[in-house]
């Protein structure tokens, strides 16, 4: 088993969904509910985004070829929008903007936010979807794709922990504490983005 592949698998992966930055997020759609409820709620997203992530892994290499996209063409291009996303999350920019989509789920879903916005597109996003379809990519193969399947589990599975422990953490963090974890997040995203990028021009032997 290739523990270095499944560590930046897991890294990523945990980076990009960013279950700690999420869970204030869940607390606040569901402020007011039940303890039966919001797990109720925190069980469909998790297994609504969790599918969608699998069928990504799954097929996702098979629909870029289709239309013609190279994997080290992705490759560049997924780095490229991982480096935006850690660029939202160092300035604040993705906070807003998921608090934004929460707030237009509330007014257009009423009391169940599930599906929109916290399985698609705040669990099961472009970023955490590019970031399946890339790791996929890197390591071919059926293990390959059940050690990124796996690590995708593994991290909806503490998103499911972080959104029952949700009040707890926010408490426990404060928001200066989350906007510090967010910002330490968003450093170790750059890094990973920047490697993608090299990944893709290594695969068009533009790199040594």
């Amino acid at each position: 088993m290739d523990t270095a592949f499944l560590i930046t698998a897991f890294v990523t992966l945990f980076v990009i969904i960013d279950p700690i930055g999420m869970t204030p997020l869940f607390v606040a759609l569901t402020q007011g509910m039940g303890n039966a409820r919001r797990r109720a709620i925190a069980i469909r997203a998790c297994i609504t985004s969790a599918l969608l992530l699998i069928v990504f892994a799954a097929f996702g290499e098979a629909v870029l070829g289709f239309i013609g996209i190279s994997m080290p063409a992705f490759r560049i291009a997924g780095g490229m929008l991982l480096f935006l996303t850690a660029l939202d999350m160092l300035f604040e920019r993705r906070g807003q903007r998921r608090k934004g989509q929460a707030d237009a789920a509330e007014e257009d879903e009423g009391d169940d936010p599930s599906i929109f916005p916290l399985a698609i597109p705040l669990i099961a996003g472009p970023g955490s979807i590019a970031s399946v379809i890339l790791l996929a990519g890197q390591k071919p193969g059926a293990e390959g794709l059940a050690m990124v399947i796996a690590v995708m589990l593994s991290v909806v599975a503490l998103v499911f922990v972080m959104f029952l422990m949700g009040s707890l953490l926010e408490r426990a963090l404060g928001k200066v504490g989350i906007n510090v974890v967010t910002r330490l997040l968003g450093m170790l995203l750059a890094a990973l983005a920047v490697q993608f990028v090299l990944d893709g021009l290594r695969g068009f032997g533009l790199t040594g």
